[in-house]
């Protein structure tokens, strides 16, 4: 008897039909692949062609008037052919950027999953596993988006490639075209630029530092920043010696720190704006091939002023930065040092340094949306919280006391009190949401400004404050033309509102009491001014920041190294050049009224300056010109222990019940010739004695007066 075909199981046939399907789309898929790179391979121009265009475009910037300030164009040196690049050079390059570059076919496999991999376990892309055929397509025919579907077109334009020319070709092209900072295109151009000679004879560190730049040129280059670029080269160094490309010996006699470098023509505090805003136009355009023209908020008459307040300002041995924001987050002026030619690091925008005080600007306005008020009052007193014991400057507590009082003396017990109250997180999303960047801690201290910020963010925070709350943002780049055609144009977003207009008037009259009566009264510019001081502990960071006409400025100082700088207090040098910017950037402005007008608080206190618990930090008080004075100012009032009543002086008279009694009535007087020279202030007896016409030569100068207010400039 026959046996009965055996059926397979339903899920076995779908698994086989899945498996066909796969592999017939995989088949589909390469041929698919094949016929894209041959196609691509068809089109690509010849090696001849490839040498003779230029890959980059001149970029002229023009300042808000029209004038150009600066023209930024490719830098290419002479075409080194092949057998003339030196072979420390091709061999750096190599180790460095594509160990596998003569065994893959234009993409790697390995390098695209180890990229997969960061990403997964990172979050984010951190690095494209790009070949050196990859970065040349790159460079040569598309952009820099981070797409995927430009990634799809880089690796066809790669595989092609690849079929076109041979290693040897390609590597020269990548080596003569490839952008390694400061305009220069190709290893010629950028080792006259860095060292002051061609690039055919090229030493083993030499090439080192220039095969380190490609990863990042604006991080690596040597003009910026020596050490990065020498760290950069011993990380070149070492990866040619695992390549086999030089022995140990060779990497250990070649040294980076000895590479001479060409001098860096100067440069004005220009840069320091151009060098922020220029790198914006990766994200804004993509044109890469025409000439382009840059149209920016910069004025240079602000720019030159704020240049000066910098210099004439800042404490020697201290850098200072500013960034001036117009009302719409223009940036008018930014400088980011006292010296663009001896340093380029631009403190406005990449500085992160404790703002001190400032920060009481999220604290306050944190506290004003949870519905406080300037004329709410805290209890000024000693206060723990988790451990942590802050005290204010004069070492004394003043009691009870308003919040336009504890914010125009920077009162410390009570800006704790508050973020208590409010939450720290609060405060930090408050921070958050008008632009800080950097991380915020929640520890109770973070209220007195221990998280590090950028000024240009702070600047922001402010200006959006100044505008009623509604977001600023800054920007540098109002449009770009190529050939004479508007590619891009900036409009300003009005849309997002960060706290209410009348929390944002009320955040605005505290900061009009401090510059007014409190720590920040030399900013006042004779018009109304609103802004705040910041200080940190050991006067390492000394901080202004404030608004009026509708101009925002920032102000930072204090040493790169953070070592403390006697007498740098937020009211001093700080306050000093935000007066002497604003005082001239404004003049020309119509005078603006804020919505509230000055109340002054009620009671005069103490200077602004942070100090923790344990030993004293600020305790030196300081007169305007910076110099310690003796004995500093006096201290707020101490409601708790009053000073004894002064028995000079009448003392008023009371009832039984203790109610005052009214004072009695004075005595009555005669009006006879005494009362008339009393009231008259006429001395009968001194007109006897005074001849009626004083001899000359003998007239003496009325005495001097001085000033009697002991309070410094904070």
């Amino acid at each position: 008897m026959a046996r009965a075909p055996r059926t397979r199981s339903p899920w076995r046939r779908r698994l086989s039909l899945a498996i066909k399907l796969l592999v017939l789309l995989a088949i589909l898929g390469l041929g698919a692949l094949v016929t894209a790179v041959y196609v691509t391979r068809a089109q690509l121009p010849d090696f001849d062609q490839l040498k003779s265009s230029p890959n980059g475009q001149m970029i002229r910037v023009h300042a808000a008037d029209g004038t150009v300030i600066v023209s930024i164009g490719p830098s290419y040196g002479e075409w080194l052919s092949y057998d003339r690049i030196p072979r420390v050079m091709r061999d750096a390059t190599v180790a460095v950027e594509d160990r596998r570059f003569y065994s893959h076919l234009g993409v790697d496999p390995i390098g695209v999953a180890r990229s997969v991999k960061v990403r997964l376990d990172r979050g984010r892309w951190v690095q494209g596993g790009s070949t050196i055929t990859q970065q040349l397509a790159r460079n040569v025919f598309l952009n820099n988006q981070k797409k995927f579907g430009r990634k799809f077109r880089e690796w066809i334009l790669a595989l092609a490639m690849e079929r076109k020319f041979s290693k040897d070709q390609i590597l020269e092209l990548y080596l003569n075209k490839v952008y390694y900072g400061g305009g220069a295109y190709g290893i010629d151009a950028a080792s006259r630029k860095f060292f002051g000679h061609g690039a055919d004879h090229l030493s083993l560190p030499e090439a080192a530092i220039i095969a380190g730049l490609v990863k990042a040129p604006s991080n690596y280059s040597p003009t910026a920043d020596a050490n990065a670029a020498v760290g950069r080269a011993s990380v070149v160094l070492q990866a040619m010696q695992d390549s086999g490309a030089i022995s140990a010996g060779e990497a250990r006699a070649a040294d980076p720190k000895s590479v001479a470098l060409a001098p860096e023509p100067k440069q004005n505090s220009v840069r320091y704006f151009t060098d922020w805003a220029l790198p914006q136009l990766e994200l804004l355009i993509d044109e890469t091939e025409k000439p382009l023209d840059v149209w920016t908020t910069l004025d240079l008459d602000m720019q030159r002023d704020a240049d000066a307040a910098i210099r004439q300002n800042a404490p020697n041995g201290a850098q200072g930065a500013l960034v001036a924001l117009d009302r719409d987050g223009a940036v008018r002026a930014m400088v980011g040092g006292k010296d663009y030619v001896s340093s380029i690091y631009n403190r406005a925008t990449q500085a992160e340094r404790q703002p001190g005080s400032a920060f009481k600007l999220f604290v306050y306005l944190a506290a004003l949306e949870a519905g406080k008020t300037p004329e709410s009052t805290e209890v000024d007193e000693p206060v723990t919280i988790d451990g942590w014991s802050p005290r204010n400057d004069s070492r004394r507590n003043s009691g009870q006391v308003t919040l336009r009082t504890a914010f125009a003396y920077s009162l410390n017990t009570v800006a704790a009190k508050l973020g208590q109250e409010v939450g720290f997180a609060t405060v930090a999303d408050m921070a958050r949401r008008f632009g800080i960047t950097t991380t915020i801690n929640t520890h109770p201290s973070m209220v007195l400004g221990t998280s590090d910020v950028r000024l240009i963010d702070m600047t922001r925070a402010f200006a959006s404050v100044a505008n009623q709350g509604v977001a600023v943002t800054p920007y540098g780049i109002l449009k770009v033309t190529a050939n004479g055609e508007t590619i891009y144009q900036h409009e300003v977003d009005r849309s997002r509102v960060l706290v209410a207009p009348q929390i944002a008037a009320e955040m605005i009259d505290l900061l009009q009491t401090t510059v007014n009566t409190g720590t920040g009264r030399a900013a006042q510019i004779g018009r109304p001014v609103a802004g705040k001081t910041g200080t940190t502990s050991s006067s390492k960071d000394g901080w202004f920041l404030g608004f009026s006409s509708g101009l925002t400025t920032g102000v930072w100082m204090g040493r790169d190294d953070a070592r403390p700088i006697a007498g740098l207090h937020g009211g001093t040098a700080p306050a000093r050049a935000f007066h002497d910017f604003m005082i001239r950037a404004v003049a020309k402005r119509p005078i603006e009224q804020f919505e509230t007008q000055v109340t002054l608080p009620e009671a005069q206190l103490e200077p602004d300056a942070e100090s923790y618990y344990g030993a004293p930090d600020n305790s030196l008080f300081v007169d305007p010109d910076g110099n310690p004075v003796p004995g500093g100012v006096p201290g707020p009032p101490d409601y708790a222990n009053p000073p004894p009543p002064d028995r000079s002086r009448p003392q008023p008279q009371v009832d039984d019940d203790g109610n005052a009694l009214p004072p009695p009535p004075p005595p009555q007087e005669r009006l006879d010739q005494d009362w008339i020279d009393r009231v008259t202030g006429r001395d009968p007896r001194r007109d006897q004695r005074r001849p009626a016409t004083p001899p000359q030569g003998n007239r003496q100068p009325p005495p001097a007066t001085y000033s009697s207010d002991p309070r410094p400039y904070q």
